[in-house]
């Protein structure tokens, strides 16, 4: 990394400034400079010692039924006292730094998700602007003192929205403020395969699904939630019949996760008959 780079760099002119009566001549400070960043040493002195995350990925998560955006972040390893992330433009965006009992225990594991305003206070193209696409770094330091790096790959690909849901052969609602389908059980939902990125947002390219998530809520008297991940070549679940036996409106949510970590979630609801 280039801040390391330069850390090599003001080190190593430290150390030989002593050894010269005037101040350290800028042209060999150019020269030295040259070797030490274009040299094979260089990248070797950046990454010694310095170990990955088991798990860096910042991705972005759109609710195509209610309209927003967000950015988040799922990061595991080795137990750290500080953690960073840079965009690419190597501003740092995230910075969490353990105190007190908690940096002598470390943490290991992170999971965040930004706030998600609608898009009439923020748009996607402004969403978009604020984080660019690119390679974002994620840095730590472990109880130890030892650096860890990893790189997450951000793009703004993201899939489109699962279409023609039918849930028990009823179209599904548009969302849950709508004229709600009345089912019996078995509940079955299923939708068309999702092949393409999104007709309006973002980026238009080929993607790769990785896999499908359905969350079946009861939201009254008390939560009840039922969540399977499905491979990417199925797109029907049964919901178990206990769930829908102890509720009479259910909440749906589909979420596709595309290979970057990027995911479109649709949600609905219906009702017992």
């Amino acid at each position: 990394m280039l801040r390391n780079h330069w850390r090599i760099f003001m080190n190593a002119t430290t150390y030989l400034r002593p050894t010269f009566s005037q101040p350290f001549p800028r042209k060999l400070a150019v020269f030295f400079a040259f070797i030490v960043l274009g040299s094979p040493w260089a990248a070797l002195a950046q990454d010694d010692g310095e170990i990955p995350f088991d798990v860096a990925n910042v991705f972005f998560e759109l609710n195509n039924t209610d309209g927003d955006l967000g950015i988040h972040a799922l990061i595991d390893g080795e137990p750290w006292r500080k953690l960073e992330i840079y965009d690419i433009n190597e501003s740092r965006i995230l910075v969490v730094r353990n105190a007190g009992r908690l940096r002598r225990q470390g943490l290991t594991e992170l999971f965040f998700e930004s706030a998600e305003p609608a898009f009439d206070e923020l748009s996607p193209k402004q969403f978009f602007r604020r984080f660019p696409e690119g390679i974002y770094e994620v840095e730590g330091l472990t109880l130890d003192g030892t650096e860890m790096e990893s790189e997450s790959e951000v793009t703004h690909v993201m899939p489109a929205p699962p279409g023609n849901i039918l849930v028990s052969g009823h179209l599904a609602a548009e969302d849950c403020d709508a004229s709600l389908p009345v089912v019996d059980n078995p509940v079955i939902i299923d939708w068309d395969p999702v092949t393409t990125s999104h007709p309006d947002i973002g980026k238009t390219a080929p993607i790769e699904i990785v896999n499908y998530q359905v969350v079946v809520e009861r939201e009254e008297p008390t939560p009840l939630v039922f969540s399977i991940d499905l491979p990417p070549n199925r797109t029907r679940v049964r919901v178990p019949r206990e769930l829908i036996n102890l509720g009479d409106e259910f909440k749906f949510e589909i979420l596709v996760r595309e290979a970057s970590g990027n995911q479109t979630a649709v949600e609905s609801c219906f009702e017992k008959g």
